[in-house]
């Protein structure tokens, strides 16, 4: 069992003032299988210090120290990755398709912000005015457990890249996985007090972070309930803030669309990360004169999908991350079904077999309308939800019928009319025939699936404010 008793403050590994013991259980097991000794406001507190002592000298370096740090950084977290794999599928449960991509994804984010930040001019012209872009300050960072390591790397990259200090807080239920990548970003042999790791609860650390008057900036992932906490906190102090929230993604699936690879492509837009992703495509939208024979792939390509062991290669879904999240999928579709959603896959309960572990059947069910419960919350599993439409317009309609917009999918035969549908729906990305991912294009939420944008430019912007001078230059 892993006894972790250390946090990362100015440069070295400490003990927490705070003295709270927290259990890490595997979710495939149910097990306890280590025990992470919680920061407290005081240790958020001695963090804050640390990075705001070190940002007048680190705010001042140039972008080629930066690109170099960024680079060393990646190295480090590669060679750190296949610990970093071990403790994604034993702490979080990730099937090993998915924890391998998670694990190499930490990395890549550092990388990919190294290249951005090379390309990047700090200064421009704007009229007879000098445009400088400068970094905030200090940056608090507060990650989700659903991809730990990658929303640790992706926003301390951004925030170095421009120039800022950070103290991260990441979950509580990600400790084996943030000990690995707070080792590999020590080795990388940054300036002290650059960035500072404290693992505490969102309630004691995150509320010190959120206020604290030397926070310059806040940048957080996860539900949207907190982000509004967090924005509230944030403005008493006018912090700049990036959230990116929940999401309840509309898959549309055109009447051209070509079944045979719509069917997939929904699959594994709505199951991604065992159901566990806020751009999941969890709202199917058909065509009402060919809902039947979607119905119909649908339950014939579920019934091919493994959830369960997630170190088996076969597993395409694991478990959730733990009882609290398993018992709300559950209540979820006793929603569904008591609503008047009709199971055409999955249901209640584990998958056959399964005696323990938090594994949830995969579940889709049709007759959905989009303002049944199942169409409006986000569940976080892998439960999907089929929602008739008349036509083209009917499916704009209901796609942008929710109080997101995170993500959108569109399926068609035709890229041109495809494109055409993707320019109506309202959300921050559109993927159209396609899972892929841009690292240089933004990321982020319309409506309150977040405010401000990650990745690329935009991502490295959200740490930088603009100074105009005139008159001298």
């Amino acid at each position: 069992m892993q006894i972790i008793d250390k946090i990362y403050i100015d440069g070295a590994f400490v003990t927490p003032h705070g003295d709270e013991l927290f259990d890490l259980v595997n979710p495939s097991t149910e097990q306890v299988i280590g025990r992470v000794r919680l920061a407290d406001a005081e240790d958020a507190r001695a963090a804050i210090a640390a990075a705001k002592r070190a940002f007048p000298a680190f705010s001042r370096t140039g972008k080629a120290e930066r690109v170099a740090m960024l680079r060393r950084m990646h190295a480090a977290v590669v060679a750190k990755e296949d610990e970093l794999f071990e403790a994604i599928v034993e702490e979080y449960g990730a099937p090993v398709s998915r924890g391998r991509w998670m694990a190499s994804h930490a990395s890549d984010v550092l990388l990919q912000m190294a290249n951005t930040l090379e390309n990047y001019s700090f200064v421009r012209r704007a009229g007879s005015a000098e445009v400088v872009m400068q970094p905030l300050g200090v940056a608090g960072l507060i990650t989700p457990w659903n991809s730990n390591a990658g929303f640790i790397c992706g926003k301390l990259a951004a925030a170095l890249a421009a120039g800022c200090t950070a103290v991260i807080k990441p979950s509580e239920m990600s400790a084996i996985q943030t000990r690995v990548i707070t080792e590999a970003l020590h080795e990388a042999g940054l300036p002290a007090g650059v960035f500072n790791i404290v693992t505490g609860r969102g309630e004691t650390v995150g509320a010190e972070i959120s206020s604290h008057p030397d926070i310059a900036k806040i940048s957080f992932t996860g539900s949207t309930a907190v982000g509004k906490t967090i924005l509230r906190t944030a403005a008493d102090t006018l912090k700049r803030v990036t959230l990116e929230l929940g999401g309840k993604s509309p898959m549309i699936v055109l009447d051209d669309a070509n079944f045979d690879e719509a069917v997939p492509l929904a699959l594994q837009a709505g199951f991604m990360n065992s159901g566990q992703a806020c751009i999941a495509g969890t709202r199917i939208l058909v065509p009402q004169a060919r809902l039947a024979e979607f119905e119909q792939k649908m339950a014939d390509a579920v019934a091919d999908i493994q959830s369960g062991d997630p170190r088996d290669p076969h597993t395409s879904i694991g478990p959730m991350v733990n009882q609290k999240q398993w018992e709300r999928v559950q209540r979820c579709i006793r929603i569904g079904v008591d609503e008047g959603a009709r199971l055409i896959a999955g249901g209640e309960g584990r998958p056959d077999g399964a005696k323990a572990g938090w594994f949830v059947r995969p579940t889709v069910f049709s007759d959905v309308r989009n303002d049944m419960t199942i169409a409006r919350e986000e569940i976080f599993g892998p439960v999907l939800s089929i929602i008739a439409y008349r036509d083209t317009e009917d499916a704009i309609r209901i796609a942008n019928d929710t109080p997101y917009g995170l993500q959108a999918y569109v399926c068609s035969s035709d890229a041109t009319r495809a494109s055409a549908v993707a320019s109506q729906i309202e959300a921050g990305r559109v993927l159209v025939n396609t899972l892929a991912h841009e690292p240089a294009a933004p990321f982020g939420g319309f409506k309150q699936s977040g405010i401000g944008r990650e990745y690329g430019t935009f991502g490295l912007e959200a740490f930088l404010e603009p100074k105009s001078l005139l008159g001298s230059v």
